[in-house]
């Protein structure tokens, strides 16, 4: 009797050891019990009964899968290449497990669809000038099918963009010209700006009349300081203008002026 009681007690330790199941912190355990969903199980140590019963965990963390580059054709008919991280964790672990065969491989063929499908929408400038419009997009496409799933599609981040080589070269000459443009608009202004300080500038050397000169005698000293240099000065209009208001009267005989006459 006591070598039968021994075998069963040993067999019944043995059976409760390998009925324990740990579930981590960051696990939820989905249990079933004669193929059938019984119930979720939280983190500790669990007892799975042998043979009627089985547990499988699932991962809550959140999960950072990179989708592959696809070929895509945007609305303007421009041939690309896009990838994009998507960031989503579990949030309903039975779900997750019903009702999807390998929720982490769904998800990524999801996401390649609609990558392709919203770039398709979107012109070539907007989806390199709106990446965060493109990304919301993603995400709300997504976001309407794993939800049934028991998943949160937390954000998508378009990675990369990849454009032929061509495409390359011609967006760089449009970048390049349009640089030009902002230049020679640019010098345009300036110049406009220094005719203006010019006429002002001459409207008052015009008004003041000894201006001119100051300004004449101011360029005569820069220039005199280089012994080499050869100066022919030309005389301002204003100076000759003086001369012509210079008219000095010559003087007139009159009758009563007395006069001494000769005779021979």
């Amino acid at each position: 009797m006591n070598i039968l009681f021994n075998i069963a007690f040993w067999i019944a330790v043995i059976l409760i050891l390998s009925s324990i199941r740990q579930v981590n912190q960051y696990e939820r355990g989905v249990r079933f019990t004669l193929g059938k969903f019984s119930k979720l199980v939280n983190p500790g140590w669990r007892i799975v009964l042998p043979v009627i019963q089985n547990m499988i965990k699932v991962d809550i963390r959140t999960k950072a899968v990179e989708v592959p580059y696809q070929d895509a054709i945007t609305k303007d008919n421009v041939s690309c290449k896009i990838n994009a991280v998507i960031y989503y964790r579990v949030v309903d672990a039975g779900r997750s497990v019903i009702d999807v065969e390998n929720v982490w491989n769904a998800v990524s063929q999801l996401a390649q669809t609609t990558m392709r499908n919203v770039v398709g929408e979107l012109s070539l400038d907007a989806l390199l000038t709106e990446r965060d419009q493109a990304s919301s997009r993603i995400k709300e496409l997504v976001s309407t099918h794993t939800g049934s799933w028991g998943i949160e599609v937390l954000s998508v981040e378009l990675k990369d963009i990849s454009l032929p080589d061509d495409m390359q070269r011609t967006i760089a000459k449009q970048a390049e010209a349009e640089r030009e443009k902002r230049a020679v608009i640019i010098n345009s202004e300036g110049e406009v700006i220094a005719a203006d300080n010019l006429r002002k500038a001459a409207e008052i050397l015009a008004s003041s009349p000894g201006a001119l000169h100051l300004r004449t005698l101011n360029t005569i000293n820069d220039v005199s300081s280089d012994a080499s240099n050869t100066i022919v000065f030309a005389i301002p209009l204003e100076i000759l203008r003086a001369f012509e208001r210079f008219n000095p009267q010559k003087p007139t005989a009159t009758s009563n002026t007395p006069t001494n006459y000769q005779q021979v």
